[in-house]
């Protein structure tokens, strides 16, 4: 792990924020502060998804430099806390994960739980919000947000059948086509709301998305298909078109309140 005295909690990647697209990577790392050490962890737990989502920050960054278009990664692992929760969410900083017991995360104070918001989650979900806003300043229109994670081919033993997922709520205009486009290739298992579902209240595409009735889509790629550079590359270079494409719809660009499934907004 990558250690450095002053811990940026995001990072930004430059793009044309005229096209009016943000893509965002909230798993894309597995860094700590260096205060934290390895919250009492071997170093090879650092190389499971439960540190971080394994291809993403590659696929992240090959598809806005295609793309042209801006990102937000977060720089830290979620096993410190995890960006794409709720506040509230009992997930949020894990003391037990796919099997492995965190020993820096338990027991944990109200003060520590607190300074983790307040130095990594709020500033990455800031840096979130003010991209957002500077996109649709400068395109003039709705951002569409496109959120890049990856999933692990077997969980609990189980083995899962498909390639891609796509995550959504109750706003499709995203998902539909973004499913529809990758489903016509005959060599991939497309999963709609796998291998999770959608409807995740608090978490970042609800933040940032779903509450503002901006268009967007989490799309879950199979971690074995992209964990080198080369699988990471084809992926982005599968996507860039087909995101593209989509961005050019013109309801993709207007604010329209679908709510959420998890609840009112």
């Amino acid at each position: 792990m990558t250690r450095s005295t002053v811990f940026a909690p995001f990072d930004i990647v430059e793009g044309d924020r005229k096209r009016g697209i943000v893509l965002l990577g909230d798993h894309a790392r597995r860094e700590l502060p260096e205060e934290y050490g390895s919250l009492g962890l071997p170093t090879s737990e650092f190389d499971r998804h439960i540190a971080y989502d394994i291809g993403v920050e590659a696929v992240t960054r090959e598809l806005a430099a295609l793309l042209g278009v801006p990102a937000v990664l977060a720089n830290f692992s979620r096993l410190l806390i995890d960006p794409n929760r709720g506040e509230e969410d009992p997930t949020l900083i894990r003391q037990l994960y796919d099997g492995t017991v965190v020993p820096g995360n338990y027991p944990l104070a109200p003060e520590e739980r607190e300074r983790r918001l307040d130095r990594f989650y709020r500033p990455y979900h800031d840096a979130i919000g003010a991209m957002v806003a500077s996109v649709a300043q400068a395109s003039g229109q709705a951002p569409f947000i496109f959120s890049v994670h990856s999933f692990t081919p077997v969980m609990q033993g189980r083995q899962r059948p498909w390639h891609v997922g796509v995550l959504w709520d109750l706003d499709d205009r995203v998902a539909r086509p973004l499913i529809e486009m990758l489903a016509a290739d005959d060599s991939l298992v497309v999963g709609d709301n796998e291998p999770y579902d959608g409807a995740l209240r608090g978490d970042t595409m609800y933040k940032h998305a779903i509450i503002n009735g901006f268009a967007h889509a989490l799309i879950e790629i199979r971690q074995d298909l992209i964990a080198d550079q080369q699988g990471a590359l084809a992926w982005a270079q599968r996507l860039a078109p087909i995101v593209e494409a989509i961005g050019h719809r013109p309801d993709i660009h207007e604010v329209r309140m679908f709510g959420s499934r998890t609840g009112p907004v």
